[in-house]
């Protein structure tokens, strides 16, 4: 399968704010270069008791202003955040499954989805790519979209949607909130996953506990992310196994 490729898509943006896009091109991700900070504020979702909402700060986050790193970011590099339970050698890959019909090229490239006209749930998921020996997948693509609070796509420009780099370690973090639900499906998020020169694994995420589980024809328990409550927020843990 092809990497990613990146397809312009003027969103009503002028071209001159087009050009200002950050752009991910095949020469980026194959140099791995493309490794930057993890940069996201953990607060909306560490202990307050209101749901995500952007403001100035949060938008500088989602850009890659602000400090160069977080508190978030120090514990990830600590290894405070863990991933799914620990790695068994000889791992399964993680499972794929249909892209569905929002998915959206040339994404911006940040790991702070809570941007202006975002608000629910505030999320944060973390975890990290390995292959199937437990080995980190360093500077593995991740290519995030989801629906909003209402269950809406947009599917006009970004919101939602963004893609990053797995850090030395192959570890990730996403700031976003808890996504509606989409009319037929339970809630779930949309991802595609890529070591460097490997194939694409287009996948989704699911939260435990749902009602639609049980009825959703797509849904796979494999996929399941491990969810937990912190004050009105929640955090999530998955790892994604390449094969």
């Amino acid at each position: 399968m092809p990497a990613i490729r990146l397809i312009g898509d003027s969103g009503g943006m002028s071209a001159r704010d087009r050009d200002e896009q950050p752009r991910l091109t095949r020469r980026r991700f194959l140099e791995g270069t493309a490794l930057v900070p993890i940069v996201f504020a953990v607060g909306a979702c560490g202990g307050e008791d209101r749901p995500a909402a952007s403001t100035a700060s949060t938008a500088a986050a989602a850009t890659g202003a602000g400090p160069a790193t977080t508190s978030a970011e120090a514990a990830a590099e600590a290894g405070t955040l863990r991933a799914t339970p620990a790695c068994d050698d000889h791992d399964e890959p993680t499972i794929p499954e249909t892209e569905g019909p929002f998915y959206t090229p040339d994404t911006p490239r940040r790991s702070n989805l809570v941007t202006a006209g975002v608000s629910g749930i505030s999320l944060l998921l973390t975890g990290d790519v390995v292959d199937t020996s437990c080995r980190p997948i360093r500077g593995a693509l991740l290519d995030f979209w989801q629906a909003d609070g209402a269950g809406q796509y947009d599917n006009d420009g970004f919101r939602l949607r963004a893609h990053q780099f797995a850090d030395g370690s192959g570890r990730y973090a996403l700031r976003t909130i808890v996504p509606g639900l989409y009319p037929g499906r339970t809630r779930h998020i949309h991802v595609k996953v890529q070591r460097p020169h490997g194939r694409i694994l287009t996948t989704q995420l699911y939260f435990p506990g749902e009602p639609r589980n049980r009825t959703d024809s797509i849904f796979d328990s494999s996929l399941l992310m491990d969810v937990r409550r912190v004050g009105r927020g929640r955090r999530a843990q998955f790892r994604f196994v390449l094969g």
